[in-house]
C-alpha cells in the first residue's frame, strides 16, 4: 500500500482522533461541566458575601466604626493606614478628614465599606483601576481553571497513543503513515477540537456576565479575552507534544503515570501560579513571559490593565518560538520511542535512533 504524504497523512490522523475524541460520552460531559462552571463562578460571588471587611482606623475615625460589621484595626497614623491598604491588608482605611472622615482604598471605591458607615464619606482611590480586586480574583480563576481543564485534556494524546502500542495497531499506521505525521495529526485534532470549545466558551463568557448583572464589565474582560485564546491554543500545543511523548515511552496504560510527572507539572503550575501570586504584579510580571506560564499569567496582566499591546505580543513570540523548540523534541523523541516495546524507554534511548 502507497503511504500517503505527510500533509494527507496529518489530516487523516487528525479526523480519527476527532471523530473517536466526540463519539466519547466523557467529552461531551466535560465540556457541559465547563459551561456550567464558568456561570457558577461569575454567579455565585455575587450571591454569597464573605467575611467582615477588615479595615483600619486612625484616631477619632473610630467613632464612625462603632457597632459596624467591620474588622477593625486601629492604627497610629494615615501614612500607615494607607501602607496596609497598598500591602492589600485591610480592604480600606478610614481616616480623619476635617470634621469627618475619609475612607482610603487601593484601586476600586469598598462598597460593602462605605455601606456600613453612618454617613458616605469622599473615596479617595491611591491607585484607580476600572478592575476591582474581586471582579480580577473571579477571572484569575476561570483562566486557570480553563487553561487546566484543556491542559489535562491533553492526557487524552498521551493514551491514544499507549493504547495504539499496547495492542500493536500503531505498527500497522506507521507502515502507511510517516511517524512524524501521526504526532502532528494527534496534536492538530485535538488542537482544532480545543479551539472549537474555546471559542464556544468565548461566546457563553458575555452570556454568563450578564446573567450576573455584570455587563458593563465585558468591555474590559473582552481584551483581555482576545487575548487569553491564542495564548491558550499555543499552550496547549505546547502540553500536547508533551502529552505524547510521555505516551509513547511507555506500552501499558498501568505504566503512564512514570512518565507524566513533567507534564503534570507543566499543566498545574501555571494554574497554582498565577492563584496564589495575582497580586504581587512583580512576580506576575515576570510569569507573563515565562512560556509555560505565559497562558495565564499574561491575560489576567492585560485583564488588571498592568500591561501593554506590546508586551504581550512579545509574550506570545516567545511562547510560539518555545513551541516551535519544544515540538522538535518532541518529535525525536515520539519517534525513537513509539515503535519501541516492553518496559518505559529511557529518554537517552528514544533520542539516539533520530536522524
Amino acid at each position: 500500500m502507497a503511504r500517503a504524504s505527510f500533509s494527507q497523512a496529518t489530516w487523516l490522523v487528525a479526523e480519527r482522533e476527532m471523530k473517536t475524541l466526540v463519539t466519547t460520552k466523557g467529552f461531551w460531559i466535560g465540556f457541559a461541566f465547563t459551561i456550567i462552571g464558568l456561570f457558577a463562578l461569575t454567579v455565585l460571588p455575587t450571591v454569597f458575601g464573605g467575611d467582615d471587611p477588615k479595615v483600619a482606623v486612625v484616631g477619632s475615625a473610630a467613632q464612625a466604626v462603632q457597632g459596624k460589621a467591620l474588622d477593625v484595626q486601629e492604627v497610629g497614623s494615615v501614612q500607615e493606614a494607607a501602607d496596609l491598604v497598598r500591602a492589600d491588608d485591610v480592604e480600606a482605611a478610614i481616616v480623619p478628614d476635617g470634621a469627618g472622615i475619609k475612607v482610603l482604598a487601593l484601586n476600586s471605591p469598598p462598597n460593602d465599606v462605605v455601606r456600613e458607615l453612618v454617613e458616605s464619606p469622599p473615596v479617595e482611590l491611591l491607585a484607580a483601576s476600572a478592575v476591582t480586586s474581586g471582579q480580577r480574583s473571579v477571572t484569575v480563576i476561570v483562566f486557570g481553571l480553563v487553561f487546566l481543564m484543556f491542559g489535562m485534556g491533553g492526557a487524552a494524546i498521551a493514551q491514544s497513543t499507549v493504547t495504539e502500542k499496547q495492542t500493536r495497531i500503531v505498527e500497522i499506521l506507521v507502515s502507511t503513515v510517516p511517524v512524524r505525521a501521526l504526532l502532528a495529526g494527534k496534536i492538530l485534532g485535538h488542537t482544532i477540537l480545543t479551539l472549537g470549545q474555546v471559542v464556544v466558551l468565548a461566546l457563553t463568557a458575555p452570556i454568563a456576565l450578564r446573567v450576573a448583572d455584570l455587563g458593563t464589565l465585558l468591555g474590559v474582560v473582552a481584551p483581555a479575552l482576545g487575548w487569553f485564546i491564542p495564548f491558550l491554543m499555543f499552550g496547549f500545543v505546547l502540553i500536547s507534544s508533551m502529552w505524547a511523548v510521555a505516551g509513547a515511552l511507555v506500552s501499558r496504560q498501568e505504566d503512564l503515570g512514570s512518565t507524566m510527572g513533567l507534564v503534570m507539572l507543566a499543566v498545574m503550575g501555571p494554574y497554582f501560579g498565577v492563584q496564589f501570586f495575582y497580586e504581587n504584579p512583580a512576580v506576575l510580571k515576570v510569569m507573563s513571559f515565562v512560556p509555560f506560564t505565559a497562558g495565564v499569567a499574561m491575560p489576567v496582566r492585560l485583564f488588571a490593565e498592568q500591561a501593554q499591546a506590546w508586551e504581550a505580543l512579545l509574550s506570545l513570540g516567545i511562547l510560539a518560538a518555545t513551541v516551535v523548540v519544544i515540538l522538535l523534541v518532541a518529535s525525536r523523541l515520539y519517534t525513537g520511542s513509539l515503535l519501541q516495546t516492553g518496559g518505559r524507554v529511557k529518554l537517552a534511548k528514544a533520542w539516539a535512533p533520530a536522524e
